[in-house]
C-alpha cells in the first residue's frame, strides 16, 4: 500500500519518539481530525473536538492527491 492509499494521513507532529509525543491525524474519507498520544509503550487515541464539542472536520480536498 502507497502513502497516497492510506486512510489516515498525520498533519501535524510534535513531541519527540523519546518522550510524550502527539499527532493529529485526518481520516482521509471523512476529514474527521484525531488526536493520538503516546507514550512509552502505551497510546490513546481520540476525535478531536471543536469547543461546541463537535468533531474537527478539515476538508477532504486539502488532502487529495
Amino acid at each position: 500500500m502507497s502513502k497516497k492509499d492510506d486512510r489516515f494521513i498525520i498533519v501535524h507532529r510534535e513531541g519527540s519518539e523519546f518522550s510524550i509525543s502527539r499527532a493529529i491525524l485526518v481520516d482521509r474519507e471523512t476529514g474527521v481530525n484525531y488526536l493520538m498520544i503516546k507514550s512509552g509503550y502505551g497510546a490513546g487515541i481520540t476525535p478531536l473536538l471543536d469547543s461546541n464539542g463537535q468533531p474537527v472536520v478539515s476538508s477532504i480536498g486539502d488532502f487529495a492527491d
